[in-house]
């Protein structure tokens, strides 16, 4: 029997390893030639049921078979290490029904089961395939765009006759081999996809590739408003935020990231605001510009920052993902649909969080998305930049003045990042911030109880730094004595709000461990294999 695990995740695409037996695997995601990996299909029948098939029918014609399993958007529960997505190339030109069904059986799907869609994957669709979740493809679409004088690129399928337009200098293309031609230009761009999601950044590719394809336009649009693809998305990632497409203003990480700062983070202070303009640079107080706001606000408000694509960013909160990271093309105006996106964010950021005082130093779209979210939750805005520029002495002097009479309070980042991080309202009074950006840690006395993450901005609590926080631990089975890292066979429970990427601390009998999970709670109680937690330090009773 075949065994699959998955290796690394970007969201619900994976790069794992599909055992087949002791001398065969197959490094996926990956396209096979399905006759000689599964021979078993070339008898095999009732196993060709659309996924439009209604429940009735589903009853009465569904067999999943062996080896690999098929499966079905009416099928209740599945088991299987390899899962066989029967005639799924009916549904990809339909964006709604995609989304619909691939939802639905990512809920009942074994986490640790390779998804294969036979007869689907071409050069123009495969990274879609990916990145909704599809570790497996074969060469049947590709072979018969070539009976059909078909010329395959990511681009899009064409006549054979741009194979001599010196677009592609591959084999086949200099043999005069349409068929081969096809299949390399598959291989690679799957080997493509890869790569994309070894630098956790196959969103920002599957933006780019989807513009010429209407139907991965609007695939895109429906995954992104349907809760169960956002599942895996990890709590946060180390690599750029690239939002360079209208898509990026819908990303499910930009609603969790506003979601906490909304429904999480408590502002320290709630008498004066100031709301600022964004930088070029990440974190933002690295940039010329913010070292001037800083240097006037002098600690005498709460610093806000509104910017596209991600709405609120609270200064303690200036370094976690992706405020950190995101790169966005400047221009200076913010078409509607954007700023709608906007407005709805610092809505509910004014409306949760009430200042006595709230100035506006912004310009541009930024201010008029300013006055909007103000008026719809009943807020006074101050104004201070002059003539639309927030770095002009006139600005910077108006603002120096309308914080005259406003006392000075320090920035605390790390309870932010609490509250953030944990869902944790800590008294931080009396701890020590040590070290360098990005290299610090966090003492209590002498006592070191957190250092900060470099890549992500989140913090990595001690085994004393628990002891501040009461979720998101992880359970291990009674018996189960971990040798390094945690498996997901031995995990008994965990906390529901577990991410990928959270910092966790995992207990048991006499084991105690701190660790950042690889998977998240859903797929470690339900997987039978692969590494859960990776252990950075543990303490045996």
């Amino acid at each position: 029997m075949s065994l699959f695990d998955a290796r690394k995740r970007d969201g619900n695409a994976r790069i794992g390893n599909l055992k087949l037996s002791d001398e065969e695997s197959i490094s996926t995601p990956a396209v096979i030639d399905a006759e000689s990996v599964f021979p078993s299909l070339e008898e095999r029948g009732f196993t060709n049921l659309p996924p439009s098939a209604s429940k009735a029918e589903f009853g009465k014609y569904f067999v999943a078979g062996e080896e690999p399993t098929a499966v079905h958007p009416q099928s209740e529960s599945v088991e299987g290490s390899v899962l066989l997505f029967s005639n799924w190339n009916t549904v990809i030109s339909d964006a709604r029904r995609h989304a619909e069904y691939m939802e639905k059986l990512l809920a009942v799907c074994p986490p640790d089961a390779a998804r294969y869609a036979p007869a689907c994957g071409l050069p123009s669709n495969v990274a879609s395939l990916i990145y909704l979740g599809f570790d497996l493809f074969d060469y049947t679409a590709v072979d018969l765009a070539a009976v059909q004088k078909k010329f395959c690129t990511p681009e899009g399928e064409f006549d054979a006759s741009y194979m001599e337009k010196g677009i592609c200098d591959c084999p086949g293309c200099k043999a005069g081999d349409l068929k081969l031609h096809n299949r390399l230009a598959l291989e690679k761009e799957i080997a493509l996809a890869r790569v994309w999601i070894e630098q956790g950044q196959l969103r920002e590719f599957m933006e780019m590739r989807c513009r010429l394809h209407a139907e991965q336009v609007s695939l895109l649009r429906h995954v992104d408003r349907r809760p169960g693809f956002a599942v895996n998305l990890p709590v946060v990632r180390s690599s750029r935020f690239l939002a360079n497409s209208s898509e990026s203003m819908t990303r499910a990480e930009i609603a969790f990231f506003e979601d906490r700062v909304i429904n999480r983070f408590v502002p320290g202070r709630t008498d004066v605001c100031v709301l600022l303009p964004c930088a070029a640079r990440k974190p933002y107080s690295l940039s010329r510009s913010h070292q001037l706001f800083s240097r006037v606000v002098d600690s005498r408000a709460h610093e806000v920052i509104v910017t596209s694509p991600l709405g609120v960013v609270p200064r303690e909160l200036e370094l976690i993902y992706p405020a950190g990271h995101y790169d966005v093309p400047v221009t200076g105006y913010w078409d509607k649909e954007e700023s709608a996106i906007l407005v709805e964010y610092l809505t509910a950021y004014l409306t949760k969080h009430r200042y006595d005082r709230v100035i506006c130093h912004l310009e541009g779209g930024a201010k008029e998305v300013a006055k909007t979210a103000a008026q719809a939750a009943g807020v006074e805005l101050e104004f201070t930049c002059n003539d639309d520029k927030p770095l002009s002495p006139d600005s910077l002097r108006a603002l120096n003045n309308a914080l005259r009479e406003s006392r000075k309070r320090r920035t605390d980042p790390i309870r932010g990042t609490l509250l953030w991080q944990f869902g944790e309202l800590v008294d931080t009074k009396g701890w020590l911030t040590k070290g360098r950006y990005p290299n610090q840690k966090i003492y209590e006395k002498k006592t070191q109880i957190f250092s900060i993450d470099p890549e992500t901005g989140l913090l990595r609590p001690t085994h004393e730094g628990w002891k501040y926080i009461n979720g998101y631990r992880v359970w291990i089975s009674d018996g189960f004595v971990p040798q390094g890292d945690i498996l997901a066979p031995g995990i008994a429970d965990c906390d529901p709000q577990i991410r990928e990427g959270d910092e966790v601390f995992v207990g048991g009998e006499g084991y105690q461990a701190t660790g950042k999970t690889t998977m998240g709670a859903d797929e470690m109680l339900r997987a039978n294999r692969g590494i859960a937690v990776r252990v950075r330090k543990t303490n045996r009773k």
